[in-house]
């Protein structure tokens, strides 16, 4: 029975030590214990435990007033998922950012229910938008996770989302408004490689610099290069 009670304990502190990792990237912006300590529900002294191994691990760190962020060890953590994917993406995540004068997204199938951005590139000379990778948010919100609902068969569509979708597939992408970040939108494709999960390449901006008919093609293309590079 101690053991099992052991497991327990443990499990509970994995899964709250992960769930702060979950907060702070779904936040974007550095938060105080306190605030963290509210988001999960826990006393501050269990809030600041756990912050402490997380930071001795380099998965948080602290800015100079004190508020905690996510820190550089989970980068590295994060450059072995999907590697081959995010190597192939990622040049053709740059050429479509500079052509497009827009930040372009490599977003993969989470779970059930949630996508997350593996890698971004913004345009080299143009005012972008700053995505960082690790951003998370539902399928069924955002032209990224739409995009990638896409490729489902249709039974396994949302129901509120089934006439949109429908419509999407018709045309060959997917677009979003306000539905992730404030002021965002984006117009997003499949991104479809055999042996690699889910995912789709998006392009995101405050305004469309283009039509997104011309925006999608042009994602269309750097999907159809990934998909070669690795044997797609």
């Amino acid at each position: 029975m101690l053991e099992k009670s052991r497991g327990s304990a443990g499990s509970q502190t994995l899964s709250r030590g992960i769930r702060l990792l979950e907060i702070l990237a779904a936040a974007g912006r550095g938060m105080t214990i306190d605030e963290l300590a509210e988001s999960l529900g826990v006393h501050r002294s269990v809030a600041y435990r756990l912050l402490r191994t997380l930071e001795d691990h380099g998965l948080i760190a602290r800015d100079p007033s004190g508020r905690i962020a996510l820190g550089a060890g989970l980068a590295a953590l994060a450059s072995g998922v999907s590697r081959d994917l995010q190597q192939a993406a990622l040049p053709e995540l740059r050429a479509a950012a500079d052509e497009l004068g827009m930040t372009c997204l490599l977003v993969v199938r989470l779970d059930r229910d949630e996508a997350v951005t593996l890698t971004s590139a913004a345009p080299e000379h143009s005012v972008a938008v700053t995505y960082r990778p690790g951003h998370r948010h539902p399928l069924t919100r955002g032209g990224p996770g739409k995009a990638i609902l896409l490729e489902l068969p249709q039974q396994q569509w949302p129901h509120e989302l089934h006439e949109e979708l429908t419509r999407s597939r018709a045309r060959g992408f997917a677009v979003s408004h306000d539905e992730v970040v404030p002021s965002l939108r984006s117009v997003a494709v499949p991104l479809v490689v055999p042996g690699q999960p889910a995912a789709s390449i998006a392009a995101i901006h405050v305004s469309l610099p283009r039509p997104e008919a011309e925006i999608a093609e042009r994602l269309t293309a750097a999907a159809e290069a990934v998909a070669r590079t690795l044997g797609g």
